[in-house]
């Protein structure tokens, strides 16, 4: 390489090399891991209306992820809108019978422990032998 060269390459900062030529240069750090929270907010912002490869580029995430989790929100919110199946409904009805017996058992189990101490107002002791 001639002197030339390496005076041109030590102008140029480390961080300049890896930026893409497009855009300012002024985008927020997008985040090493998506969180839910961070996936549903860039999905929104798709559905309403912001162009995909804008931000795509502003997040630091490929188009297809993007499409991915776009894709993924919407056919969760599809399964959310969908009534519950017959086996599903059998054994929500089944778990509040259950939840139903308990509690007249919790309180009949109250009520007779009610009626134990009124008997024995002093309660259980140990003698002082």
């Amino acid at each position: 390489m001639s002197k030339q060269n390496d005076k041109d390459m030590s102008a140029v900062s480390p961080v300049e090399g890896g930026r893409r030529p497009t855009g300012t240069g002024e985008t927020k750090a997008a985040p090493k891991r998506f969180w839910a929270q961070h996936k549903t907010e860039a999905v929104l912002r798709l559905l309403r209306g912001e162009d995909i490869e804008t931000l795509s580029r502003e997040l630091g995430v490929t188009a297809a992820k993007l499409s991915q989790w776009r894709d993924a929100f919407l056919a969760g919110g599809a399964d959310g809108l969908k009534k519950r199946s017959p086996a599903e409904e059998a054994e929500y009805r089944r778990l509040n019978e259950k939840i139903g017996e308990q509690t007249m058992e919790i309180e009949l189990l109250r009520e007779k422990i009610r009626l134990l101490e009124a008997k024995d107002p002093l309660g259980w002791r140990r003698s002082r032998k």
